[in-house]
């Protein structure tokens, strides 16, 4: 008897491990660890595997397009009226997309703001991330992470030292079959007018 409940113990340890170690190698956080290599080995073709480029681009100019008052404190000099970025919403969105490639390619953010036409009124999807997230900011670790089906939600963690607070950015993954994919971040908006409020708090206290 015992060594019947011993092998069912045994057994019942096995197929767990096995789960836990597919549930690691094929759920969406490793997706995102293997955008992350992708952009470390500067593999374009890898990262576009595990992220919809088009998808979170387009998001993301749809988000700071309806942000006009946040852009125009967080990026001076740029386009800050609503009407302007809808208006040239295709032609920021392409841009972000090269920005993102020439990025993931190169590893320069420098040569990937290069890459956006200048007509565009200097908005650069990098340029506002680096704005978001802050200038010596270390990505913390996964605040949470949620399956929905199909689809998922990770939010990570980042450290804001300007502000000396962190953010939280919130991923959607969508689930591809043998893999997942980033499609969004889903509160780019909100995060927009939440940093909006720390710089002009930031600016005024000084």
């Amino acid at each position: 008897m015992k060594k019947t409940i011993l092998i069912l113990l045994l057994a019942a340890l096995a197929v767990g491990g096995y789960w836990y170690y597919r549930k690691l190698s094929t759920g969406p956080e490793y997706s995102l660890m293997q955008a992350y290599k992708a952009v470390t080995d500067h593999d374009a073709a890898a990262f576009e595997r595990y992220v919809d480029v088009t998808s979170v681009t387009g998001s993301l100019v749809d988000q700071v397009a309806g942000q006009s008052s946040a852009l125009g404190l967080l990026n001076p000099g740029g386009i800050a009226m609503k009407g302007a970025l809808r208006l040239l919403k295709p032609q920021l969105a392409q841009a972000a997309r090269q920005e993102v490639k020439r990025y993931v390619e190169t590893g320069s953010a420098t040569a990937a703001t290069e890459a956006t036409p200048k007509r565009l009124g200097n908005v650069s999807i990098l340029g506002l991330a680096d704005k978001v997230v802050g200038q010596g900011s270390s990505f913390k670790g996964v605040k949470y992470s949620r399956e929905e089906g199909e689809q998922a939600f990770i939010g990570l963690e980042f450290t804001q030292p300007r502000y000396d607070t962190t953010v939280v950015l919130e991923v959607k993954m969508q689930d591809r079959g043998d893999h997942w994919q980033a499609t969004e971040i889903t509160n780019t908006g909100e995060i927009l007018r939440h940093v909006a409020r720390m710089e002009k708090q930031h600016l005024l206290g000084q």
